[in-house]
């Protein structure tokens, strides 16, 4: 992407809709008289009331204890430097987003004015009260060193400056297990850090922390070694002063056993790593260019072990995989501080959930078949679902045992628990469906190119890496579009169907071979090539494109029709049907069938039921699944129990590994309790069902309407289940965000059709 179309692209992003990231969402009922009673006046008295009577009551009755700031002046914000506290807002406010996506905690981003630190510490200070602990981001050096140290001094809250703290803590797994791979003793190697900044100095202390010895870490800053030749170091830099005779990175180098990388870019040459010892590790974290590119670095010796901070590279370390788990553990038991032994507590299950296996869902999304601790896995990807219940829990533990927390935990396989349930999962989903899609690009087909909302959601996927797009249309209607809304893709290829005269003619010819017994003439297989969704099903059948999208302006039978007669069942499957997915806070709901089977046999439901589950395993979730019902296993007779009763009865005989029950009413489904109680011989029991099994398609089709209106939740569908290749439809309509997760759907779809 171009440098203005990205900026292009980041001000609309940042400025559409309502301004900014972030809202603040009452989590009680406020309907009516009485809840705004109860809300506020009178009723609000009594709470305050008991706060008054035991300050901490404030963490029972009001939102502190789930409250985090994040804190800054903007003096060092991403590389941008001292911008201001306005201009660093929107960092701040994605900081909050990533703590409440990650680990649901709720932040206000709070932007000071305030450059001198006895001015920055008055203020946070006064602000102790209202939250349950303190993110410090993008301060700069050395102020930041100062204010952390005094306010983790003065106030009872835990206070962390990520900046210095969530690098040195990741890094700090990732060296554990790198070290443990090459069997190299923490206590023997030397180390070189390259920039003496906040977080190389508070790397490097953590560092020391877990056995490295200070005499063997060489620290250098833009002037070289920190030595003790030099004069013009302050005091913090004092500290990493080492006898050493070198000062240049080169000669420091040479020997080393670990170079750890918190500078600039390209700073690093392949010489220097080959000086280096036997099975040297090379942490190359600055950002967005690593201190020497990955491809040079691995090239550059058989026996390396490579991490940098960028996502499409092995071993990337990310902040992300540290702060949100910190500060969950810290605020569940109420902990006072986020003392050393919470960080090395962090560090070491971070290292150690490294070395288990790896869940499948995890490795669907980064498109690998086995992914296993080795030099390419030194530490958990981002979206590894189990972080928050390994790290968290250890944080929260140490806490305890450290003896700063003030609530104990007495169930701890309680406490995992709730943590899997109070996160949201959808958009984790759509993180690891998008993951997952961008390891292994499709091309895909768009048959309505000449619509602006399939221009953006082409131009996404693209960018994003989740596909390569094929355009269907007239080129000059495209391309002005194109231009009018600054839409950039490249040298994307665009195709007229009425202009490709040799191609038209043989894909008519194709058509006719396949359909020529079912009532077509030559002539007119030939004309109906005019037809996009026509051409387009002819491109993915002749494998030209490998996925096909379509539906958003068109009727969806007559969407439907082209690739029913071109791409055909998948063997094996006799009926086709469609899933939609209903997103919510609680994950993903699976609909099926719901937009092709009118009134399906219990042999169908058997296929729809298979085909659903197939699917569901691609995009990598595991299906429970109720086979829905006005009866609860034969409370009423009628055709529908019945053949419903039937088709569970098959699957449960010839395919014991589904996760599969019914008769059953939707609201038992839904409800666990009930399940348990009534019904404790279901399989259902003890499990949350996430996958719906209509019995006909009036009531599909109305349940997931009613799931998009009355939830107000996003869909995403309807996603085709049993063509022999990838071709999916949008809904009329569709929103661009809508688009580009059918078109993730459509290229997972396609790679497990490879």
């Amino acid at each position: 992407m171009s440098h203005s179309k990205l900026q292009k692209d980041a001000l609309d992003y940042h400025s559409s809709g309502r301004p900014g990231k972030i809202e603040v969402v009452s989590t009680k009922p406020t309907q009516t008289k009485r809840d705004l009673s109860l809300a506020y006046s009178p009723g609000v008295a009594e709470p305050c009331l008991k706060i008054a009577e035991n300050t901490s009551d404030v963490y029972k009755y009001t939102a502190k204890g789930n409250l985090v700031a994040v804190i800054s002046n903007g003096t060092a914000v991403l590389g941008l430097g001292d911008i201001g506290p306005e201009a660093s807002k929107p960092v701040m406010e994605g900081k909050g987003v990533l703590f409440k996506i990650f680990a649901d905690i709720d932040v206000f981003d709070i932007e000071l004015n305030a450059k001198d630190v006895d001015g920055f510490i008055q203020c946070v200070k006064a602000m102790e009260p209202t939250f349950g602990g303190i993110n410090l981001e993008d301060i700069k050096a050395p102020e930041c060193f100062e204010i952390e140290t005094r306010l983790k001094e003065e106030l009872n809250i835990p206070i962390m400056h990520d900046d210095q703290h969530g690098t040195a803590i990741i890094s700090g797994a990732a060296l554990l297990n790198a070290l443990e791979l090459v069997n190299k003793p923490i206590d023997k190697i030397k180390m070189v850090v390259n920039g003496a900044g906040a977080s190389a100095m508070s790397c490097s202390k953590l560092f020391i922390a877990l056995g490295v010895k200070k005499e063997n870490l060489i620290m250098l800053d833009s002037k070289g070694t920190l030595n003790t030749s030099r004069t013009d170091l302050d005091e913090y830099k004092q500290f990493f002063v080492n006898s050493t005779t070198t000062n240049t990175l080169e000669e420091a180098m040479n020997g080393a056993d670990v170079f750890v990388g918190l500078s600039k870019a390209n700073i690093l040459s392949q010489d220097m790593i080959r000086s280096m010892a036997q099975d040297p590790i090379v942490f190359a974290m600055a950002n967005p260019d690593p201190e020497i590119a990955y491809d040079l670095a691995i090239a550059s010796r058989p026996d390396i072990i490579v991490a940098t901070g960028r996502s499409d590279y092995p071993n990337q370390v990310n902040n992300v995989l540290g702060f949100p788990f910190i500060f969950r553990g810290a605020l569940d038991v109420r902990a006072t501080a986020i003392n050393e032994a919470m960080k090395l507590a962090a560090v070491k299950a971070i290292a150690s959930l490294a070395k288990e296996p790896v869940p499948e869902s995890v490795m669907m999304a980064y498109n690998e078949k086995a992914l296993e601790f080795g030099r390419q896995y030194i530490i958990p990807k981002p979206i590894d679902p189990r972080l928050i219940e390994t790290v968290s829990p250890a944080v929260a533990k140490a806490a305890i045992d450290s003896g700063v927390a003030q609530i104990k935990i007495d169930n701890w396989d309680d406490y995992k628990l709730e943590l899997r349930n109070r996160l949201g999962l959808d958009n984790k989903f759509i993180r690891r469906m998008m993951a997952q899609a961008r390891k292994a690009p499709k091309q895909v087909v768009f048959a309505e190119a000449d619509n602006i909302k399939i221009l953006k959601a082409a131009q996404i996927s693209k960018e994003e890496g989740i596909a390569i797009p094929v355009l269907l249309g007239n080129v000059e209607k495209i391309k002005a579009l194109m231009e009018a809304h600054s839409i950039d893709l490249g040298d994307v290829k665009i195709i007229d169907p009425l202009l490709e005269d040799a191609q038209r003619e043989a894909y008519g010819k194709k058509f006719f071979e396949k359909r020529q017994r079912k009532g077509v003439n030559i002539y007119e297989s030939v004309k109906l090539m005019r037809d996009r969704n026509y051409y387009g099903c002819m491109m993915v059948s002749e494998g030209e494109c490998d996925a096909f999208i379509s539906g958003l302006t068109k009727n969806y039978p007559k969407s439907l029709k082209p690739a029913m007669q071109i791409i055909g069942r998948e063997t094996g499957v006799s009926r086709i049907s469609g899933m939609y997915i209903i997103m919510t806070k609680k994950g993903p709901y699976f609909f099926s069938d719901t937009t092709v089977n009118i009134d399906p046999s219990a042999e169908e439901l058997v296929e729809i039921a298979r085909t659903t589950q197939a699917e569901i395993l691609k995009l990598g979730v595991k299906p429970v699944m109720a086979m829905l019902s006005y009866s609860n296993f034969g409370s009423a007779s009628g055709e529908v129990p019945s053949k419903v009763a039937k088709a569970v009865e098959y699957l449960h005989n010839n395919h014991p590994d589904m996760i599969i029950d019914g008769d059953i009413q939707a609201n038992f489904a839904m409800n666990r309790d009930l399940m348990k109680e009534n019904f404790p011989f279901s399989k259902l029991v003890d499990k949350d069902v996430n996958t719906f099994i209509f019995p006909n398609l009036a009531a599909g089709n109305i349940a997931y309407k009613f799931a998009q209106s009355f939830a107000g939740a996003e869909s995403m569908g309807p996603v085709l289940l049993g063509f022999d290749k990838s071709v999916h439809f949008l809904q009329l309509g569709s929103s661009v965000r809508e688009i580009v997760n059918m078109v993730a759907v459509a290229v997972i779809d396609a790679q497990s059709k490879k």
